[in-house]
């Protein structure tokens, strides 16, 4: 097949970053992010891993240089590690970042396996370190298993940066250590704030914490220089002096960072969202299975010319969810 165009939006921005949710099914239950009682699509609706391969294939003859990973947790599904060492030969032959996020309750026994396949790095969600605290979050995680994780991670010589969404009332007073505790350790510290996707069992306003907020607090305790990193995606970056780590934040609803996306995001049933916040999609599954590549480069196209210039998150108190869909189905 021919090289097909450059993935170019209708506003002018370039299409360099697939993030591909290989499963919507996670072993834990984040209140933020789910509700207790998860409904999962039927396995038989979810592409096939050869399918996701051969999608993500063409993305990357299309441009793309950076693919993540996602969930619901990547590692509970059975054939993950198989996308990943087939995802990770394409490493220096037009990709040049093959990556993951995950919860880490599985990495112990898949690190090694992820640094052989090609992923030199790896983002961990990691809300807290307090036991009870984690407890609570996730609804009955283990956060020694998480811990557990990250060191084989790191052991494995994978770069780990910790992903932690800033929530009012539940973790915000561990912040400050966390970003102590991962620079001390190597790592990098990315806050996020909590964005209105799905319902869930709580009301989003009572947890949202500005990180407009949290920055000004953090500004007090830490010596904080931008920083010109740039992972690909939306986190603007700080050097943090007490540890040479960097701190990132993910803003979407204080500092919206729309203008400079890159971004489009596949599902695990194969449909394509040009914007987390947006229920616009198209879907490549009957594409790869009506026409081929050749459907699916079609498409691409047809997603592109209406990929919206922003989000409209709200997390107002009684606002409904941007999206009905849960971050978990469109990727985390």
């Amino acid at each position: 097949m021919a090289t097909a165009p450059a993935l170019i939006d209708r506003h002018g921005r370039t299409i360099r970053y697939l993030r591909v949710s290989v499963t919507d099914r996670c072993d834990l239950r984040c209140r933020y992010c789910m509700a207790e009682k998860m409904t999962f699509l039927p396995r038989s609706e979810l592409l096939a891993l050869e399918e996701i391969a051969l999608i993500a294939e063409r993305f990357i003859a299309r441009g793309v240089t950076k693919i993540r990973l996602t969930g619901g947790e990547p590692l509970v599904r059975r054939d993950a590690i198989d996308l990943v060492r087939r995802l990770g030969r394409k490493v220096g032959a037009g990709l040049d970042e093959l990556t993951m996020t995950t919860n880490a309750t599985r990495l112990a026994d898949h690190a090694e396996t992820l640094a052989e396949a090609g992923v030199r790095r790896i983002n961990v969600s990691l809300d807290s370190r307090d036991p009870e605290t984690f407890r609570h979050i996730t609804r009955h995680g283990d956060v020694a298993q998480v811990l557990g994780g990250i060191a084989a991670a790191q052991a494995a010589g994978l770069a780990v940066k910790i992903n932690m969404v800033a929530l009012k009332g539940l973790n915000e007073g561990e912040i400050a250590p966390m970003l102590e505790w991962a620079g001390t350790n190597g790592m990098d510290l990315t806050l996020i704030e909590t964005m209105p996707l799905g319902a869930i069992d709580e009301d989003r306003a009572d947890r949202f914490l500005p990180l407009t907020q949290v920055f000004d607090d953090l500004s007090h305790r830490f010596t904080l220089t931008p920083d010109r990193h740039h992972s690909g995606g939306p986190a603007r970056y700080w050097h943090v002096a007490e540890t040479g780590a960097r701190l990132g934040l993910i803003s979407p609803l204080t500092g919206n960072f729309c203008e400079s996306c890159n971004r489009v995001r596949l599902t695990t049933e194969g449909k394509l969202f040009t914007c987390l916040g947006h229920e616009d999609q198209v879907d490549l599954k009957a594409a790869i299975r009506s026409g081929g590549l050749a459907a699916v480069d079609a498409a691409i196209d047809d997603a592109l010319a209406t990929k919206p210039a922003h989000h409209d998150f709200n997390v107002a108190r009684g606002a409904a969810p941007a999206v009905g869909r849960h971050m978990s189905v469109t990727g985390g």
